[in-house]
């Protein structure tokens, strides 16, 4: 039996359609993008997390973020959204990211990571602070829960949950005290709301808004030790990129399993190594991976069970099952979707999705029959006709659109000039740090850019691309 991904389309006219709706959502994403220079105006949040930093030095001094394109909501971190507010495109934000902050850090000892999950289910951990030195347990105690053993010694569990309450107030302080001596140049804060152990954070630069949802991590370098024979695997990635690209790094992100301790229980995540891998994946998957995304975040919204991470971690799996002259394939993006709403089905009516990292985890796993069976009726009418459900999401991306368009317009012709706007000679700075940002860019097609923040000097930031420091 050949992959579901290896399937012809059933008829012609249907892969004609998917593929022209495909071309469309692509023009419609790349004409809703907006400018290198708004971005990096909105790069300036990034000065918050410096002046945090400077608040009581919780935070590490060098300090490292990954900004990634998408907001939690559009599962760029394996994250539950049950505890999210919804927020739409065009209504509430016409761009979103995620920004992860390492409130701690561990370096690699030349070994696999070894974590404490003793209490926890499968890819999830409890962080003892004995790890850290006595300065950094004196700093975060009070965002610890405290276990007491019987021969008396104490041990400091990092909290998720006193962690993100912690960096709420924080963020919350930084931010009025930016309201109350506004500069030039600085974006307009619009929202910011706890949900759950993420802090989401809409700023206005210009007529646009954008959207960060900003995840206090643990930060380490090296690799888990639970995710080793995951390294003795043949994967799709091989010959393209080093290994030592992939295993660069990994987060214990704030989200617990469904029966775990929400004040002690961190869940590793991968960040740092999808996207390196993401440089390996065509252009026509992930075209068919966004058009897939699209439709089942509005499909399959509700009961809250099925996340565009779950989709992500399909096509990585995809990926090393496939051969690597028939994923190349330039105008396969038809059937490299109707592959992936295949493979979601078959997960569903299976309730298994491995881990990509940790395959002996299954992320369905808790789901419950009657839940996995609604959204399997679901995906059914989606493949009986897929080029209708994909028409339906172009629709809705140009809704979004025409709304940002239309509240841009409105911006621009009301708008009156203030201390938080832009004018005269502060657009000059932006203008060199979007041209400097844009040649890295340009120069580097495909690679990680991570940005480093002085909290002595937040309006300086640096660039690193893989080891290179700019």
């Amino acid at each position: 039996i050949l992959p579901s991904f290896m399937l012809p389309c059933s008829s012609v006219n249907v892969k004609q359609n998917i593929k022209s709706d495909l071309l469309e959502l692509t023009f419609v994403a790349i004409h809703s993008f907006i400018c290198v220079c708004l971005l990096l105006k909105g790069l300036l949040f990034l000065s918050f997390a410096g002046m945090v930093q400077k608040l009581d030095q919780k935070l590490p001094v060098a300090n490292e973020y990954l900004l990634l394109s998408g907001g939690v909501r559009e599962g760029v971190v394996d994250i539950d959204l049950d505890e999210l507010n919804v927020y739409a495109r065009g209504t509430d934000y016409d761009m979103d990211f995620t920004l992860l902050v390492p409130a701690l850090k561990l370096h690699d000892r030349n070994q696999p990571v070894t974590l404490d999950m003793r209490h926890s289910a499968l890819c999830h951990s409890w962080l003892s602070l004995r790890l850290f030195d006595e300065g950094t347990i004196s700093k975060w105690k009070d965002c610890c829960t405290i276990v007491d053993h019987i021969n008396g010694a104490t041990n400091y569990f990092f909290s998720p949950t006193k962690v993100a309450d912690w960096f709420y107030d924080s963020i919350s302080i930084v931010l009025s005290e930016i309201q109350k001596k506004p500069q030039r140049g600085m974006p307009k804060v619009e929202k910011v709301e706890k949900n759950g152990t993420i802090i989401s954070i809409i700023l206005g630069v210009g007529s646009s808004r954008m959207l960060y949802d900003i995840v206090p991590v643990v930060s380490f370098k090296g690799w888990p030790a639970v995710a080793q024979s995951w390294l003795m695997e043949n994967h799709f990635w091989d010959g393209k990129i080093t290994e030592e690209e992939v295993i660069s790094g990994f987060y214990l992100v704030p989200a617990c399993s469904y029966k775990g301790k929400k004040d002690n229980e961190w869940r590793l995540s991968f960040a740092r190594s999808e996207v390196q891998l993401k440089k390996c994946i065509s252009s026509s998957l992930m075209q068919a991976y966004q058009a897939c995304k699209a439709i089942i975040i509005k499909l399959l919204s509700r009961p809250k069970a099925i996340s565009p991470y779950h989709l992500r971690s399909m096509m990585l799996w995809a990926c090393d099952r496939l051969p690597a002259n028939y994923l190349a394939q330039e105008d396969y993006a038809a059937h490299f979707l109707l592959g992936l709403i295949d493979d979601l089905q078959h997960c569903l009516v299976n309730k298994m999705c491995p881990n990509y990292f940790i395959p002996q985890c299954n992320m369905l796993e808790h789901l419950s029959e009657e839940t996995v069976m609604l959204h399997a009726r679901k995906l059914s009418s989606v493949r009986s006709d897929p080029a209708e459900h994909l028409r339906t999401a172009i629709e809705h991306v140009k809704a979004a659109n025409r709304l940002t368009l239309e509240l841009q317009r409105r911006g621009s012709t009301t708008s009156i000039p203030s201390p938080q706007s832009d004018g005269g000679d502060a657009n000059q700075p932006d203008d060199r740090l979007a041209k400097k940002l844009q040649q890295l860019v340009t120069e580097n097609p495909g690679k990680s850019i991570s940005v480093f923040i002085n909290p002595d000097d937040v309006t300086r930031p640096h660039f690193r691309i893989d080891d290179k420091f700019f």
